[in-house]
């Protein structure tokens, strides 16, 4: 049912892949509608975090409301800006439950990408209404006709619906906001009905608490009223509630359809779970809404402070960000290498990136953080599923009865040129091929079904290094596969360093392994005393390197003379060498955690 109110709201969202010009187009439309002065707007304002702009992506998503007058009747109209990358789709898919539309991007040049279509089927999914939009079409080599037939052909979208734009020089922003007006339907909620609003977001104000970001689907909510999470099941009076506009514009009452904030006096994020229902805490209650799917780690790594003295700092600073972002999770862990640390789980590699930065950047700790690894599954010979977020937790082989890895469906979209070296890494990495698609005459779509492990290291960069940065990746799990896969160890002088353990499969050991050892040798400075570096399956040492031990010239002034004083020192130098080796602690640098990343197809 739409009341009178809601029917002037649109609730819309953007998505595009990354890069096609999402945040610019959210600052045209502020800039248009007049909702941030001219003297006061800047560039990618809804990026506010200092990564964001440094970096020039979207991480987290944003919500503004927008005022726009046409034919003498004001509009709401709620934007929430998302990001593009293949790692944030959790806060895509956390957008696209509070909107009724979405605007979908791409752009004039680079045509419709692998994160375009992946978005595109998202919003499908989540039954919105879709603006198919082309951006740049100021650029002298846009090839807009040609990006309408591929958004065509890979989405479905009524080309005649297609609304062309620029959002740098602001061309047709008028005609793409009547579109929104149009074509998006208002949302449905009944604002005389019980409460039930969606918490979509939050984030810690250090002097107010906790900001709840909520959409409200029917009800309202007034200032002072008294309110109660359902998930949590605690009760909070309303301080004070508002819209974004940019900036926290607070306002008596919110209704249903319309996207705000709450404070509500929360001391602590952690009492904030995003997802929960909001609803009144006395008197007729709305029921729960469906909330969101749990978001799967895929990536884990342990972080551990360079400086021991920092364990409860990381600890802190890894809580806050936790909160702030539900996507990431961590737990203690001790290594003998490291000392005490955690292990963090992340969406994907960038992400792990992001959350390394951000601590770095916001908490100043200094890190040491051990190479990234996959989750698998392990069925053991009495019948329990282990899952597997480090290496040190394999079981031993004898114990081992199937050794699962997760396998991602990946389409690839490539200009037909590179289409060969695209094959041929993709086979490498043991692919699987499962489809073939011209999107153009010119380019095409790959599916491959491949091991997550092989993807999240660095096929993307090998992918753009042999496509000259045309081609683009996309990738979702499908599932756990059995493999032939083996714990590789690395021991540095006869000491297993857990940190730099690996899980490959038994095909690659070997070459793996002595890759690895080889990069050790180079990164590992030189001792006083000869450092022994090897990989080892089980007791089977398959690769070896030695670092040479720094020499002394102990003989320095000794000019001629009998031959046999000279052997006395050298014994005496050796003698000393072999009381130090035994004793002597190896320092192994931040870099050699790094270096086992490398697959060692390079050789």
């Amino acid at each position: 049912m739409t009341s009178n109110k809601t029917k002037y709201i649109r609730n819309f969202c953007i998505i595009a892949h990354i890069d096609h010009g999402k945040s610019t187009l959210a600052d045209r439309l502020l800039e248009f509608t007049g909702t941030v002065d001219k003297r006061l707007m800047q560039e990618q304002l809804l990026d506010d975090l200092a990564l964001e702009r440094e970096r020039g992506i979207t991480i987290k998503a944003r919500a503004v409301t927008m005022a726009y007058k046409r034919n003498g009747i004001q509009y709401e109209l709620n934007l929430i800006d998302t990001p593009g990358h293949v790692d944030f789709h959790y806060e895509v898919s956390r957008s696209l439950a509070c909107c009724e539309g979405a605007l979908l991007l791409a752009d004039a040049f680079q045509g419709v990408e692998a994160q375009t279509v992946a978005n595109a089927y998202a919003a499908i999914e989540a039954d919105l209404k879709i603006l198919p939009v082309i951006n740049k079409i100021d650029l002298a080599y846009q090839r807009a006709d040609e990006v309408a037939m591929e958004m065509h052909q890979t989405v479905g979208v009524d080309i005649d619906e297609i609304i062309r734009v620029s959002a740098k020089t602001g061309v047709n922003i008028e005609e793409l906001l009547d579109a929104v007006i149009d074509r998006v339907p208002p949302p449905d909620g009944d604002a005389d009905a019980p409460l039930q609003a969606m918490v979509f977001d939050s984030h810690y104000d250090e002097f107010r608490g906790a900001i709840t970001y909520v959409r409200l689907m029917s009800g309202r909510i007034a200032k002072g009223q008294k309110i109660r999470f359902v998930r949590t099941g605690r009760t909070h009076e309303v301080i004070e509630l508002g819209q974004f506009r940019p900036k926290q514009v607070a306002c008596a009452t919110l209704e249903a359809g319309q996207v705000g904030y709450l404070i509500c006096n929360i001391k602590s994020l952690d009492q904030v779970h995003i997802g929960d229902t909001v609803t009144t805490a006395s008197g007729v209650q709305g029921a729960a809404l469906e909330g969101y799917k749990a978001p799967k780690r895929m990536v884990y790594c342990g972080l551990y402070p360079s400086d021991g003295q920092d364990f409860t700092e990381l600890r802190d600073a890894l809580s806050k960000l936790s909160i702030n972002d539900p996507s990431f999770e961590f737990t203690p862990e001790s290594s003998e290498a490291l000392g005490f640390g955690f292990r963090c789980g992340f969406l994907g590699l960038l992400h792990m990136e992001i959350v390394q930065q951000r601590l770095e950047g916001e908490a100043d700790i200094d890190l040491v953080q051990t190479a990234p690894n996959v989750t698998y599954e392990i069925l053991t010979r009495n019948g329990e599923l282990l899952e597997i977020h480090r290496p040190q937790d394999v079981p031993e082989a004898g114990d081992i009865e199937e050794f699962r890895q997760p396998i991602v469906r990946v389409n690839i979209i490539v200009p037909e040129e590179f289409i060969g070296a695209v094959m041929k890494l993709c086979n490498e990495r043991r692919g699987i091929q499962k489809n073939t698609e011209y999107l153009s005459a010119t380019r095409m779509m790959l599916t491959y079904e491949l091991p997550l492990a092989e993807v999240i290291y660095d096929m993307h960069d090998k992918l753009k290094g042999m496509s000259r940065g045309y081609a683009t990746l996309d990738y979702e799990l499908i599932g756990y596969q059995p493999a032939d896969l083996v714990r590789v160890d690395m021991l540095v002088n006869g000491n297993k360093v857990d940190a730099l353990s690996i899980i490959c499969n038994r095909a690659d050991a070997d070459r793996r392994g002595r890759s690895i050892v080889k990069k050790l040798k180079e990164e590992i400075d030189r001792h006083m005393f000869e450092v022994a570096v090897q990989a080892a399956i089980g007791t089977r040492v398959i690769a070896r390197e030695t670092v040479k031990a720094l020499r002394k010239n102990v003989t320095a002034k000794c000019y001629g003379g009998d031959i046999s004083r000279k052997r006395k020192l050298w014994d005496k130098q050796k003698a000393g060498k072999k009381r130090m080796k035994s004793i002597g602690s190896v320092d192994i640098p931040q870099r050699a955690f790094m270096a086992i990343l490398d697959t060692g197809n390079d050789e």
